[in-house]
Formats: structure tokens, C-alpha cells, sequence
């Protein structure tokens, strides 16, 4: 698979794949030939048993992603242009019903489809010099990505219209204020604790985590009635695996557990 890829890098070891966008020349922006990489891509890791975690990075040091390819969405009708929002959605829903954890690592510029991509992911580290935003109505548009989805649940409606609205970039330190990012560490830092988070993860148990994500994902689009009866469900699920038994014994053993995913 990656001896087809042009504009991303994939990287994998120790039960961490490690994708990075790589179009520095123009900041990482997402054009067609990206995403359908990012597609391919991210289908082949979640066939992988053996990937436990998911990096997703920008190359240089300028942009984790700076937009979408403005030339080809200058050209867009409105036919053409609604295809093109769902298909991006619906890599960006691979993204985040993946099954496993996926953290952006946003090492610069995370703007427009950068930003949309990075609210797909499960957790968020940026850099202390990284900028942040939705600024397609500077361009007469909207997001197409489900940024205005995602933002609004991720911050809450009256900062999320805000930023959408005034098109503004804001720093890593204001996106970690609000609830945007997880954490901003020094640029220099971004990598290694990044890495170091996604050991941790990659080390838990593979069912349970699926689980984990899963019951937050679909549970905050239920009632929370529903909710409750899906996390339920999932518990019940998750009791009859191997890994529980693990996990339970090793506990009990005071010894650490080796989860198999089973």
C-alpha cells in the first residue's frame, strides 16, 4: 500500500502507525489525490490487528494540515461541490469510528479541512506555536467537513459560531482553553509526547478501548436513556473477553496484563 502513496508517509512500530501528510510545499494542504491516500490509508490500518493506535502529523514544521486545496475549490458547482463535502465527511467518519485511538499531533497550521481533520481524531496534542481555525468564510464559504458539527459539540455553540463567523486563527493555548485541544506542549516536545501517549494507549485493552470510544461517540447522539442502555450493552459485551479475564487476574496478581485484543 505505501509504495502507492505519494503524498503521505506511513510509519508503523510497536503497535503505532504514524501518518504524515506530506505536501510541505504547500503547507499539507488536502486536495482529491490526499484525501483518497487518506482513505485507502486509513482502511488498510483498521485491517491491521497489530495497530493498537494512530499518529496523524503534518510534514515540515510550518502546518499540520493549513486547509483544502484552494484551487480545486475554486472550481467547485454546486453539484460537484456537495460530492465533494461527503466524501470528505465520510474519511473524516473513517477517522473517527475507527475503533481505535487516532491523535493529531498538530505540529503548525491546523486550518479549514486541517482543523475539521483534527476534530475527527480522538485526541488532540498541539504545539505551543501552533494556529488554529475555520476560515472559509473569509472565502465565502463554509466548512464542508463537518467542522461546523464537530466544533460546535467539541466547545460549545456560542464560541464555535464565534470562530466560524469571524473566520479568526487562534493560538494552541486559546484552543486548549476552550476545549479544543487536549494539550499544548513546546514544538520540540510535540513528537516524543505524543509517541509516548500513544505507547500508553496502544498498551490498553484493544476490545475495551474499541468500546470506549464508541460509547462516547454514538452515546452523545442519543438520548441519554439510550445512552445508558448502549453503555450497558457494551459492558456486557466487553465482559465475556479474553482480555477481561486478563485484566481482572493480573489485578487481583498484582502483576501487568497482556492484553490480546480477544
Amino acid at each position: 500500500m505505501t509504495d502507492s502513496l505519494e503524498n503521505i508517509l506511513l510509519e508503523t512500530a510497536g503497535g503505532i502507525a504514524t501518518i504524515t501528510i506530506n505536501r510541505p510545499k504547500v503547507l499539507n494542504a488536502l486536495n482529491g489525490q490526499t484525501l483518497e491516500e487518506l482513505r485507502r490509508t486509513i482502511l488498510a490500518l483498521r485491517r491491521d490487528d497489530g495497530v493498537r493506535c494512530v499518529v496523524v502529523t503534518g510534514a515540515g514544521e510550518k502546518a499540520f494540515i493549513a486547509g483544502a486545496d484552494i484551487n480545486e475549490l475554486s472550481v467547485q458547482t454546486p453539484v460537484g461541490g456537495r460530492q465533494h463535502a461527503l466524501s470528505g465527511q465520510h474519511i473524516l467518519d473513517l477517522i473517527e469510528h475507527m475503533g481505535r485511538p487516532v491523535i493529531a499531533a498538530i505540529n503548525g497550521f491546523a486550518l479549514g479541512g486541517g482543523c475539521e481533520l483534527a476534530m475527527a481524531c480522538t485526541i488532540r496534542i498541539a504545539a505551543d506555536t501552533a494556529k488554529l481555525g475555520q476560515p472559509e468564510i473569509n472565502l465565502g464559504i463554509i466548512p464542508g467537513y463537518a467542522g461546523t458539527q464537530r466544533l460546535a459539540r467539541l466547545v460549545g455553540r456560542g464560541r464555535a459560531l464565534e470562530l466560524l463567523l469571524t473566520g479568526d486563527h487562534i493560538s494552541a493555548q486559546e484552543a486548549h482553553r476552550i476545549g479544543l485541544v487536549n494539550r499544548v506542549v513546546p514544538a520540540a516536545e510535540l513528537m516524543p509526547e505524543t509517541m509516548k501517549l500513544a505507547a500508553t494507549l496502544a498498551a490498553k485493552a484493544p476490545v475495551a478501548v474499541t468500546y470506549i470510544i464508541d460509547a462516547v461517540n454514538r452515546g452523545l447522539e442519543m438520548p441519554f436513556p439510550d445512552a445508558q442502555i448502549f453503555e450497558a450493552t457494551l459492558f456486557g459485551l466487553v465482559s465475556t473477553t479474553e482480555d477481561m479475564r486478563e485484566g481482572t487476574r493480573a489485578f487481583l496478581e498484582k502483576r501487568k496484563p497482556e492484553f490480546k485484543g480477544k
